[in-house]
């Protein structure tokens, strides 16, 4: 029988399947259906900055004492880590697969001490969601960079418990940003993060919201740069997330060099009884290619280790599709 068995961040896992941030983990009773399906680690629900400043400023509004603000602030916020928190502790005494707390956060200096509280409960891990949106053109893309930089090397200057930085797909240069990442004492990255997209609705012109799930298409460029950062970024440890759907799609990224992978589409869409499908397809394939570990094959086809590596790149559009009329 293959042996499943991982090390991501130095948490040992059973098998590279994680059940990522969502609403299927945002309570006990859900966290326990999930460990009973299978997975190797949840990650739970994040705790949204901006849900809390947006919930602070509706009551705000709705209240005629301006002095208050602060005050109405900090009990929101409070009564959101503190609830934060209680999950954690009761998370962890109810289930015996690692806990990885998430954080949402669009801003650094409001979240340091809170990663204390969040090591403090018993969590075994934290993820840090993090995403701003380039908006103003005065600012470059260093500066923005630069908050990623900022958060990371402040977390990890006062928790012990490993972090991972959960990164959005639109960094001109994804590779010095992990890099320099992994320098601040991160130890690993999730790839990618599926954030808001808004639509439109012709017939009633309104602002909607695209389709939040992923597809299985999504797989294709998560694939490529796992492959370049598992090579470029050798210590850093990457959880694949978007796109995985099936058991192929894990055993594709365990062979571009991830560490794990996150579903989380996919068990909204089909149901936990996924995961079964996901960990048993992994081990007959395993048996059928006679690898005894995961060890064995993880990055097999990542870029420095294939024939010809360009076929991760760009460049290799033209060659494919220029004969196309």
């Amino acid at each position: 029988m293959p042996d499943l068995g991982v090390n991501y961040m130095g948490l040992k896992l059973k098998n590279p399947v994680i059940a990522g941030s969502s609403g299927l983990t945002s309570t006990v009773d859900k966290i326990r259906s999930i460990e009973q399906a299978g997975v190797a680690a949840v990650v739970l629900k994040s705790l949204f900055e901006e849900q809390i400043n947006y919930e602070a400023g509706s009551l705000i509004r709705n209240q005629d004492y301006p002095e208050a603000e602060d005050y109405i602030k900090s009990y929101t916020k409070s009564h959101s880590v503190d609830n934060y928190i209680t999950l954690i502790e009761e998370t962890k005494k109810s289930v015996a697969i690692p806990v990885i707390a998430s954080i949402n956060c669009v801003s650094a200096n409001d979240w340091i001490g809170f990663s204390r509280r969040i090591e403090e409960a018993g969590a075994d891990a934290l993820e840090l969601n993090v995403f701003f949106l380039p908006t103003d053109k005065y600012k470059s893309a260093t500066d923005f960079e630069n908050i990623y930089y900022d958060l990371a090397s402040r977390v990890t200057g006062i928790v012990k418990i490993p972090v991972a930085i959960k990164l959005g797909n639109h960094f001109t240069n994804v590779l010095e940003v992990v890099d320099r990442l992994y320098s601040y004492g991160v130890k690993g990255v999730v790839m990618f993060n599926r954030f808001y997209e808004p639509d439109i609705d012709i017939e009633k012109i309104k602002l909607t919201s695209a389709d939040i799930f992923s597809s299985a298409s999504d797989l294709r460029h998560v694939l490529r740069w796992t492959a370049l950062v598992s090579d470029k970024v050798n210590l850093m440890d990457i959880s694949a997330s978007t796109g995985v759907h099936s058991w192929e799609a894990v055993v594709k990224q365990l062979l571009a060099g991830a560490k794990t992978v996150q579903v989380c589409s996919l068990l909204y869409k089909n149901g936990l009884g996924e995961v079964a499908n996901l960990i048993g397809g992994v081990e007959q394939w395993m048996s059928s290619k006679r690898f005894s570990t995961v060890d064995e094959f993880r990055g097999k086809m990542s870029y420095r280790k294939i024939p010809d590596p360009s076929v991760y790149e760009r460049s290799q559009f033209m060659k494919y599709f220029s004969s196309i009329d």
